[in-house]
């Protein structure tokens, strides 16, 4: 497949049509209708754009969609959930960044209702399925996002990641979830879960395509200037509780890899940490929304959340910064830290609906990515070589330049 810079370089030359370019991701996205990735077509909307097309901008005649919960003007504006019907009033930030450079907006990506859950099969539509085997989840929350590219309807969709929600659907479906560092990419008008630790980031085919997505859409250079990379490589045990499957390929990737042996902030005290941040948060959020159509899931989260103190709340906030500052620290010493990006391959869609709640899954999905949210720094998943299932491997940096170098240098050693 085209990389995102072959296509535009083709749209600009003449030698790609974006009409011909968004109707092949109509047609690919009705193919893949069965995994739920996509909730809304604008097919009469994409047409129009792609005929209109000036053949101009960073990310010219790129067809792009969007999680759900972003707003966009004139389309279904619901975030997964019964509980709404909206349509959106006005395009999110994100949606006329993409709009000004080019690219055209073919619907909207499925999403754990409300971005509150990580494994994309509570949504009013359904679960949405794995593309290597749709009896497994894609991980969440941004599920139709990673789901999407992965199934080749768009190289590009854009997700939002509160505590892994790019990265973990991205290594469970085998493509690439960036999230660049907090900020980078406005919120606004993206439906809020917590505002200390929502970001919005980009999924795509390569490490190199969300590298020049981020690019095309904030102006910043899309690299460092890196040559082999000084990596750091996680030692805390808590973040190596691996699946033999993903314990292979982890292993087989390092080889590849100069390393040495990092601790990361305690994981305990982190974890803790991200979760008492944003646990008052999403519940204020929602305080003045009836709950009774959320998905059990949902509810459920919501009452955990409601039970975070304020003291607690307070205190985290004083943690974070402490926090923050090891993992700066450490990333002085090193050009990056990599983690494998979750415990497990994809796991079966009903694992969800286990006696626990699924709770064993959730950990297991959520275990390694929530620390990149707590300290705002960028942190990508790239796949890696698996036998079978996909593999993600998280490279977390101290800026989305540098992230981005040494993705693609580890990108570039298969």
């Amino acid at each position: 497949m085209k990389s995102l810079e072959e296509i535009v370089a083709g749209v600009r030359a003449g030698a790609l049509d974006p009409v011909e370019l968004v109707e092949d991701a109509l047609s690919r996205a009705a193919d893949a209708a069965g995994l739920n990735a996509v909730v809304h077509l604008d097919v009469d909307g994409a047409r129009k754009a792609a005929a209109a097309h000036d053949r101009r901008g960073a990310l010219a005649g790129v067809p792009v969609l969007l999680k759900e919960i972003i707003e966009v003007e004139g389309l279904p504006h619901r975030c997964g959930s019964a509980s709404m019907e909206g349509i959106g009033q006005q395009d999110a930030d994100v949606v006329r960044r993409l709009r000004a450079a080019g690219a055209i907006v073919i619907g909207l990506a499925h999403t754990h209702e409300f971005a509150y859950g990580c494994t994309g099969t509570s949504n009013r539509v359904g679960p949405c399925r794995n593309p290597h085997d749709p009896e497994r989840m894609t991980g969440g929350s941004s599920s139709g996002s990673a789901a999407a590219v992965a199934a080749g309807v768009v190289p590009l969709a854009i997700g939002t990641d509160t505590a892994g929600s790019v990265r973990i659907p991205a290594a469970l479906c085998g493509v690439v979830g960036f999230k660049p560092s907090y900020g980078t990419l406005p919120t606004d008008r993206v439906f809020p879960l917590s505002q200390s630790l929502d970001h919005l980031g980009v999924l795509t085919r390569t490490a190199a395509d969300a590298a020049y997505a981020l690019q095309a859409l904030t102006s910043q250079p899309a690299t460092a200037e890196l040559d082999a990379p000084r990596i750091g490589v996680v030692t805390n045990p808590e973040y190596l509780q691996l699946t033999p499957e993903v314990r292979s390929a982890w292993l087989a990737a390092l080889e590849k890899l100069d390393t040495v042996d990092v601790q990361l902030p305690d994981w305990t005290r982190s974890f803790t940490t991200a979760a008492n941040l944003q646990g008052p948060e999403a519940a204020a959020n929602h305080s003045n929304r009836s709950h009774e159509r959320y998905q059990p899931d949902v509810q459920q989260r919501l009452t955990e959340a409601a039970r975070v103190t304020e003291a607690d709340h307070q205190q985290a906030k004083e943690h974070a910064r402490r926090i923050t500052d090891e993992l700066d620290q450490l990333l002085h010493q090193v050009d990056a830290v990599v983690t494998p990006t979750v415990l497990t391959t994809a796991p079966l869609i009903a694992a969800a609906d286990t006696a626990d709640g699924g709770l064993e899954v959730r950990k297991q999905l959520l275990n390694n990515t929530r620390l990149a949210n707590l300290t705002r720094h960028a942190a990508v998943s790239l796949p890696i070589p698996a036998d079978g299932l996909p593999v993600g491997l998280q490279i977390i940096a101290s800026s989305n330049e540098q992230a981005a170098a040494v993705a693609c240098w580890i990108e570039a050693q298969r």
